[in-house]
């Protein structure tokens, strides 16, 4: 078969007949393969060897890889739910981001739960915060997904409106995630990265000029978010916390003016009281101190000079 696109660094190359195609995308020295069937549609292969849009008949879709760099992301352009299969690995560990439904909305918050509790302080409160963000105003729906593996969510991914106003006080919208939270069986086999992988692909379609979160570098420097003190963000008392965290879609947006401050939804201020109500309707669990917390407590308080 004649590949059907040219890359400096990438050969796309079709093969089957019928109604199920293959592709083999080459890069250097990893390969990838993409499976599809049925009607046509468009499929977008990024990452930082090659990237190219094929059309070809779709609705099946795999990603099996080796060695390709874990911010590979594989997106059906025309799907409704924006679903994606990934597979991660030697051990081919398949991974199905879709968008959350209704259905999983317990689902998720007993995840959250179980990622969460006793991480940040004795108990959580990430589940209830799922809770909120659901019926809020600044719910961005188009960009929350869970994590299947064998049918079992197993993570999950919110996302919601937040802001960043410039010098002259002019306000741009951003996207935040958070909750992002994988179940801790499941933990450290790319089950967050494919998560967030396929969403920031998406919040950039979308035209968001940048993701901003308030979490560890030790998580999310590896996905390319910097210190908002390198980008001129800081918060809106004006300083710049170690966990303040920006990931620059639009490519030169920061400099356009020389201090952004960063401003988050209001869903997540709530009282403590408010937790304990809802955490009520779980199975009890064991609040307890654990090292992570201590960690956490020196986290929030540091700041980039």
């Amino acid at each position: 078969a004649q590949p059907i696109h040219q890359h400096r660094r990438c050969t796309v190359t079709p093969r089957g007949a019928g109604d199920l195609h293959e592709l083999n995308v080459r890069f250097r020295s990893a390969p990838l393969r993409l499976r599809v069937a049925t009607r046509p549609t468009t499929v977008k292969v990024d990452c930082r060897k090659a990237a190219g849009e094929f059309s070809f008949p779709e609705n099946g879709l795999s990603l099996n890889t080796l060695d390709v760099d874990i911010n590979t992301i594989i997106r059906n352009e025309h799907s409704t739910d924006s679903n994606a299969i990934f597979s991660q690995g030697s051990n081919a560990l398949k991974i199905t981001i879709r968008s959350e439904n209704e259905a999983d909305h317990l689902a998720v918050e007993v995840l959250t739960r179980e990622a969460f509790w006793n991480l940040y302080r004795p108990g959580c409160d990430e589940h209830y915060t799922t809770h909120l963000i659901r019926g809020h105003e600044d719910f961005l729906p188009d960009l929350t997904f869970v994590a299947e593996v064998d049918g079992e969510i197993v993570g999950s991914i919110m996302y919601t409106r937040s802001w960043v106003i410039d010098e002259f006080d002019e306000r741009v919208e951003t996207a935040t995630f958070g909750p992002l939270c994988v179940h801790p069986a499941w933990q450290r086999r790319g089950v967050g990265s494919a998560l967030i992988g396929h969403s920031r692909a998406l919040a950039a379609e979308k035209g968001y000029p940048a993701i901003i979160i308030l979490g560890d570098p030790h998580n999310y420097c590896k996905h390319g978010f910097k210190t908002g003190k390198d980008l001129g963000v800081c918060t809106l008392d004006g300083k710049y916390p170690l966990g303040l965290l920006v990931l620059e879609l639009r490519q030169g947006f920061f400099a356009s003016s020389r201090q952004w401050k960063f401003q988050t939804s209001k869903v997540y201020e709530f009282d403590a009281a408010q937790v304990e109500a809802y955490d009520a309707r779980f199975p009890p669990k064991e609040k307890k101190y654990q090292y992570s917390q201590e960690l956490f407590a020196m986290l929030v308080r540091a700041v980039v000079e």
